[in-house]
């Protein structure tokens, strides 16, 4: 009987399953959609997957410590909104230093938002569920309130530096994308911190008896979580080159989707940053062939739905 598990959590040991399953996809969308093997639509999957991976991988701190985050696309929104409408204000936004003050500006709502998020959940006791759909609901509105639910246009071309400029033959949101990814990894994996993260999302009672700090860390990961969103939500505008306060809507469904598909348990505890990757290679392949073969968008926000559905499943059968 004993073997007969193990077994059987061998075959379900997600990153394993799930890079397997990858490779596979990859192999499949290269024989059977056209123009996938391009490396022109090899950089766009990266450029598609980019800015879901900087609210991904805040979701994944989120996650890890037992929680979840439903305000990470309004506060991408509101983020985006603030920065480009700065800019507008700024009549010199092309010199290195207003844009460094745009940035930071962004961030600092980013900031707030996670702030209040997480005083809510780790000192006020209130469901992360309940505590981030309140944020989702008051940054989208403040959003619509700032903008007059216009969106604002006429930015320099110099804005669009984060979201369409490349670096040599590499886009500046992929190599962004690569860098907070490894800073996440590294916090996750090389530090006290990210030791504690983990601890406290396997058991918050037994991390407290080891002198862990539980609502600091608590408190944390939804700070992590609004600064990456709002550096999301930064990206997105630069991208599209005006700030809306329709942006980023569902983006937290595909957050969770990459997060719960590359194999990271949803009661915290199990999981990282290399399986985020993961998730997000996978949705990121499973879009873009869905695109190139010309299926609707909506039928992709029904895959999306699946993927997460199946992933939830595959975590509670392997627990």
């Amino acid at each position: 009987m004993n073997k007969q598990k193990n077994g059987i959590a061998g075959v379900l040991k997600g990153e394993n399953t799930m890079l397997l399953f990858a490779v596979a996809l990859f192999a499949v969308c290269l024989i059977f959609v056209p123009r996938f093997a391009t490396g022109g639509n090899i950089k766009n999957i990266l450029i598609q997957i980019s800015i879901n991976a900087l609210i991904a991988c805040g979701m994944t701190f989120t996650i890890l410590s037992d929680g979840i985050d439903l305000s990470v696309g309004s506060v991408a929104a509101i983020a985006g909104v603030a920065g480009a409408s700065l800019v507008k204000t700024m009549p010199n936004a092309s010199v290195p230093m207003s844009i460094l003050i745009i940035i930071l500006t962004s961030l600092v709502i980013g900031t707030i938002c996670g702030a209040i998020n997480g005083f809510c959940i780790a000192k006020l006791n209130v469901p992360p569920f309940i505590a981030t759909m309140a944020m989702m609901n008051v940054a989208r509105g403040l959003a619509y309130v700032f903008t007059d639910a216009k969106p604002v246009f006429g930015l320099p071309e110099s804005f669009g530096f984060i979201g369409l400029k490349e670096i040599g033959i590499i886009p500046v949101c992929v190599i962004l994308m690569v860098l907070i990814i490894l800073l996440s990894y590294v916090l996750l994996t090389k530090t006290c911190y990210g030791r504690y993260v983990y601890a406290v999302g396997s058991n918050k009672e037994v991390a407290k008896l080891t002198g862990i700090n539980v609502d600091q860390i608590r408190f944390s990961v939804y700070v992590i979580s609004g600064i990456l969103s709002a550096l999301a939500g930064l990206v997105l505008a630069s991208k599209l080159q005006n700030g809306q306060a329709t942006a980023a809507v569902g983006y937290e469904l595909n957050a969770i989707a990459a997060v719960a598909m590359g194999g990271t348990s949803m009661s915290g505890g199990r999981g990282g940053i290399p399986q985020t990757v993961i998730g997000l290679i996978v949705i990121g392949i499973i879009n873009n062939a869905l695109s190139l073969l010309g299926v609707s968008a909506y039928w992709q926000t029904v895959a999306m739905g699946v993927i997460i559905l199946i992933a939830v499943v595959i975590d509670q059968v392997r627990k």
